[in-house]
């Protein structure tokens, strides 16, 4: 119960990274409130956070809608005296429109499909930041956590994608200028390939889907590892000395020594090993490359970025 007495908020926890995110936290001791926007879905996952001795907060809350993103934080103050520990940023509502468009080029597809992207995963990520930061600054401490991804290095998906995580990032990192004086972390993450209901709905159970995307995803993290990854971060005497920067979930499970729930090793995309695999013709090579070896991150365009 390493986080016992914490206060926590995680958007978009009711499926997926933010529900594996919701079940570390409140697993670690923390009080969870839980956001997201179909009653149904949060009574799910809070009930999975009791049935595992935790504490968690359900609220029905639209990130497009400021009004609800409000009324979230005046509870929080009410209910919690104004202590607030972490925030992730993590709700996303374009996935269905991604794999809807999967193979379209930008100019193909209908322009909305920015707003899908982008007004949950980007716009409502900044207003929960505000507000979150409103409380953090006011106690010396806190740590925001903008979930990620490596789209925001890289083509991956589609061009409104790749522009959203990159801002995301950016959030995060200029988040940091101006929170850290204030004893307050902000960070980046970015998780591997995660095996959520939705990846298994679109892409591991379709046989049309790319084999080597398909085996990527096949071999991901399970929508816990992040949770996990965050309790560690959270817990790190020199948090401090991370805020700004882009963390990946592998190089934070090397970091805090952290193996998957069902006890697999985290692939390390930094690897040599990994990226000379994604590489049709150098593939080869990483049958005899050490696993040790790694590269800097910007190395990762060399993987095939045409899905």
């Amino acid at each position: 119960m390493s986080l016992s007495g914490w206060v926590c908020v995680v958007t978009g926890a009711s499926r997926g990274i933010g529900r594996g995110i919701a079940l570390q936290l409140s697993e670690a001791g923390a009080t969870v409130y839980l956001t997201g926007r179909q009653e149904r879905t949060l009574e799910h996952t809070a009930a999975e956070v009791k049935e595992r001795g935790g504490v968690c907060v359900p609220v029905v809350c639209d990130s497009t809608k400021d009004e609800d993103i409000e009324k979230l934080f005046k509870q929080i103050k009410r209910e919690q005296n104004g202590r607030l520990d972490i925030l992730v940023n993590n709700a996303y509502a374009g996935v269905q429109d991604i794999f809807d468009n999967m193979g379209k080029k930008f100019w193909e597809t209908d322009p909305s499909i920015w707003d899908s992207i982008n007004n949950t995963g980007l716009r409502g990520h900044y207003f929960f930041s505000v507000h979150a930061s409103r409380m953090m600054v006011a106690q010396g401490r806190g740590l925001i956590v903008t979930v990620s991804s490596l789209g925001g290095l890289r083509y991956l998906f589609n061009v409104s994608y790749g522009v959203g995580k990159a801002a995301c990032d950016r959030l995060a990192a200029d988040m940091a200028v101006e929170l850290k004086p204030r004893g307050v972390a902000s960070v980046s993450l970015w998780p591997g390939a995660v095996q959520t209901e939705l990846v298994s709905q679109f892409l591991l159970e379709k046989d049309s889907a790319h084999s080597n995307v398909k085996h990527i995803f096949a071999n991901g993290e399970s929508t816990e590892l992040s949770g996990k990854c965050i309790v560690s971060l959270a817990k790190d005497k020199n948090l401090m000395s991370l805020t700004g920067k882009v963390l990946m979930t592998c190089d934070l499970s090397r970091r805090y020594g952290i193996q998957d729930i069902d006890g697999r090793s985290v692939t390390d995309y930094t690897s040599l090993k990994f990226l000379v695999a994604q590489v049709p013709y150098l593939s080869w090579l990483s049958f005899v490359v050490p696993s040790f070896l790694r590269l800097p991150r910007f190395m990762l365009t060399l993987a095939n970025s045409r899905f």
